[in-house]
């Protein structure tokens, strides 16, 4: 259904009044700084409190979980199941443990989760539980971490997921949570003289549909994070932080995984690459980001990768 064009209106201008003070807001806390799990999913496989035991001695003191989750949509733990053995591990969500043993173990760390990464079939069909462990763990954010193939073809495929947003974000109001949408690198390059990410961010509503902003993959997909920072500021909530051993784009649209596969030899810990990490920074906590992830998905050392992100943060400022 789509959203009253007076009622969007109206809600968009107060959010714009809300979003502007959000900066000054940002530079009067400390900024901590966290980590996705799916950076090490194997250690967390393995030992779940050792792993969140090490996270913990480097400096991060916040995570953003994955899913599937025990009470997500059966068609997606399905999926997961098929698409692990390629992966290597098959451990998400709470890795084996109960909510409460993985929040037990997280608090005795002094970890906290703003946000929890799921899939579109569950904040649209299971949002009850999901939010559910949301506010049992403390998140604020339930987060997309993308789009799925058949809902980007075209620009009336993004039209529709745009609709598709604005429900989930009302939803998960009601819910007392917030919907957030983390970019991959698809969606950057123009369909018909539009930018796809573009179109999305004017249809939907800045106070339903949050942003989780992904450094590497919006480089990738030959976008501006500064230039997304600046003229979106107050609706990217989230970073995800990670570094680029030499500036590479894509060599098409950047909506398939064999584009994606050909950037990963790229990927390195923060600092050890080409990104202006500290201007990103600077305007990532000026336009009110509120939450920073490193996250590592594909780097040889993890460990390494993680330990060396996190000392590069510390000397940034990051407490």
């Amino acid at each position: 259904m789509m959203m009253d064009r007076r009622h969007f209106l109206s809600n968009a201008g107060a959010a714009a009044l809300l979003l502007g003070a959000a900066p000054s807001l940002a530079r009067d806390r400390a900024r901590h700084f966290g980590v996705q799990l799916f950076s090490i999913p194997k250690m967390l496989e393995q030992d779940f409190a050792k792993a969140i035991g090490f996270l913990a001695k480097l400096g991060y003191r916040e995570v953003e979980t994955y899913g599937p989750y025990t009470f997500s949509d059966p068609t997606q733990i399905a999926h997961w199941k098929r698409i692990t053995p390629d992966l290597g591990f098959s451990g998400s969500g709470f890795f084996g443990k109960t909510l409460a043993e993985a929040r037990t173990i997280l608090k005795a760390n002094g970890i906290s989760v703003p946000s929890m990464h799921t899939d579109l079939l569950t904040l649209q069909g299971r949002m009850g539980p999901l939010a559910e462990a949301a506010h049992q763990l403390g998140a604020t954010y339930v987060t997309l971490p993308s789009i799925p193939a058949d809902h980007r073809q075209t620009l009336d495929d993004y039209r529709r997921t745009a609709d598709i947003f604005n429900q989930v974000g009302a939803n998960a109001i009601k819910h007392g949570v917030k919907f957030a949408y983390h970019n991959h690198g698809y969606g950057l390059k123009p369909i018909d003289g539009q930018v796809p990410l573009e179109l999305l961010l004017r249809a939907t509503d800045p106070a339903r549909v949050f942003l989780e902003l992904d450094l590497y993959w919006t480089v990738a997909g030959g976008a501006d994070p500064i230039d997304l920072l600046t003229r979106h500021s107050g609706r990217y909530k989230m970073i995800h932080l990670k570094d680029m051993k030499e500036i590479h784009h894509f060599e098409g649209d950047g909506g398939t995984p064999d584009q994606w596969i050909k950037l990963f030899p790229y990927m390195t810990y923060l600092g050890d690459g080409a990104i202006d990490l500290p201007a990103v920074l600077a305007m990532a906590e000026k336009s009110g980001v509120e939450h920073y992830f490193v996250e590592q998905d594909t780097v040889a050392d993890p460990e390494t990768a993680l330990r060396n992100s996190a000392s590069y943060l510390l000397k940034q400022g990051f407490k």
